[in-house]
C-alpha cells in the first residue's frame, strides 16, 4: 500500500500531501477540482503513461516551473517520478533514491484503474482493450512491460526498414523479426496466462449483482508457425500496408456476458460497467494470491451510476480484496454506506482532510 503520497506542480496541484490511515481513500469535490488528477498521479507510479495516457509535458502545472514531481512511500521504499523543467518529455524515475527505468516500478507496486472514459471500452478500438489487458497482465507479470517495450521498438525499426524494401538489409530484417518473436511470444503468453487464470477465478462468481464475464483473446489472423516466419513471409504485404500486420499488437480482448451468452459490446451500458467491475474484482483477488498483496485500485467516479444496493455490494467486495482503494466522487452522500475511510475534500487544487 501507499503509505504517503506527495505531489509537486502536478496538474492543478502546486503541492499536496496525503497520508492514508485506512485502506479506503475517498476524494470528493466539484467537477474540475482536481480529484482525478490525484488518481492520475498515483497511476504514474506504474510503467506507462498513466490513467489518462497524456503526454508528460501536459502534466506539469500551468504557471509552474515546467516540471513536476510525484513521490510515494511503499512498504518502506521511496518511489518517485516526474520531469525536470528543462526536459518536459523525459521521464525520470527513482526507486530507493537510485535512478531506475520506469518498467522497474512494476516490481514494487501493482496499480489498476477504472475511469468513466473506460465505460466505452467494449465499443471502442481494440487498442484500448489491449491497453486494459496489458495493465491487468502487468500486475501478474512485472516483466510484461519490458517485453512489450522491446517488441514495439523492434517493430518500429522493422517498419522503417520496410519503408524502402528495395534497399532493406534482409539480415537486419531477420534479426529484428527474431527479436519480435522473442518478446512477442512472451507478451502473448503472459496475456494468455492472465485470461486463463481470470476465467478460473470468475467461474465461481455469481451472476449478480455484477454480471459475470468470460474472457478470451481474439486473433486477427491465424497464428500457425513461428512469428518470425510469418513476419518474413509477410514483408511485401507489410511494406505495402506501411505497418506490421502480424503479431500480438493485433490481438483483441473479447468479453462475453456469461448468463446471456452475449458479447459485451451488445450489452447495455449498465451491464458493461458491471462486467468491468467483475473483471477488476476478480483480478484483485488473483493478484493478492500471486504477489502476496492486492493491487492498488483507482476508481474514478465509481459510485455515481450505481443504485444504493449495488454500491453496498461493491464496497463489500472492495473491502474483501484487502487492498488499498482510491475513489472519487462529487458528493459525500455516494459513500455514506462505505464506513471507515480516509476522506479528503478537493477544491481548486487544494486538498483538506474531511470528517468521516
Amino acid at each position: 500500500m501507499i503509505g504517503r503520497l506527495t505531489l509537486s506542480d502536478f496538474r492543478n496541484h502546486a503541492d499536496a500531501l496525503i497520508v492514508p490511515d485506512h485502506p479506503f481513500l475517498v476524494l470528493t469535490g466539484d467537477n474540475g477540482a482536481g480529484k482525478t488528477n490525484i488518481l492520475e498521479a498515483v497511476s504514474m507510479l506504474a510503467p506507462g503513461r498513466g490513467l489518462r495516457g497524456a503526454a508528460l509535458r501536459d502534466m506539469a502545472r500551468q504557471g509552474g516551473p515546467g516540471g513536476f514531481g510525484i513521490a510515494a512511500e511503499v512498504d518502506g521504499v521511496m518511489l518517485g517520478t516526474g520531469v525536470a523543467p528543462g526536459a518536459p518529455d523525459r521521464r525520470l524515475v527513482r526507486i530507493g533514491g537510485t535512478a531506475s527505468a520506469a518498467n522497474a516500478l512494476a516490481d514494487h507496486l501493482a496499480i489498476v484503474w477504472l475511469t468513466p472514459a473506460m465505460d466505452r471500452l467494449f465499443l471502442d478500438s481494440p487498442g484500448g482493450r489491449r491497453r486494459f489487458l496489458d495493465r491487468l497482465t502487468l500486475a501478474l507479470h512485472p516483466a510484461h512491460a519490458a517485453h512489450s517495450a522491446r517488441y514495439e521498438a523492434a517493430m518500429r525499426a522493422r517498419n522503417r526498414l520496410l519503408s524502402d524494401l528495395r534497399v532493406a538489409d534482409p539480415a537486419w530484417l531477420g534479426a529484428l523479426e527474431t527479436q519480435m518473436e522473442e518478446h512477442g511470444t512472451a507478451v502473448a503468453a503472459a496475456r494468455s496466462d492472465l485470461v486463463l487464470r481470470l476465467n478460473a477465478e470468475l467461474e465461481g462468481q455469481p451472476d449478480a449483482p455484477f454480471a459475470r464475464p468470460i474472457l478470451a483473446i481474439a486473433e486477427e489472423e491465424p497464428t500457425e508457425g513461428s512469428l518470425a516466419h510469418r513476419l518474413a513471409r509477410g514483408r511485401r504485404r507489410d511494406a505495402a500496408a506501411g505497418r506490421t500486420l502480424s503479431g500480438p499488437h493485433r490481438q483483441d480482448l473479447a468479453v462475453l456476458h456469461a448468463a446471456k451468452r452475449q458479447a459485451a459490446a451488445l450489452c447495455s451500458t449498465g451491464e458493461q460497467k458491471a462486467l468491468l467491475l467483475s473483471i477488476l474484482l476478480a483480478h484483485a483477488a488473483l493478484v493478492a494470491v500471486e504477489r502476496g498483496q492486492p493491487p492498488v485500485l483507482l476508481l474514478d467516479e465509481i459510485a455515481a451510476h450505481l443504485d444504493p444496493s449495488r454500491r453496498v455490494a461493491l464496497f463489500e467486495r472492495l473491502a474483501a480484496t484487502g487492498g488499498q482503494v482510491w475513489m472519487t466522487g462529487t458528493e459525500d452522500q455516494l459513500f455514506k454506506e462505505l464506513g471507515a475511510a480516509t476522506r479528503w475534500k478537493v477544491t481548486g487544487g487544494s486538498i483538506f482532510r474531511s470528517a468521516a
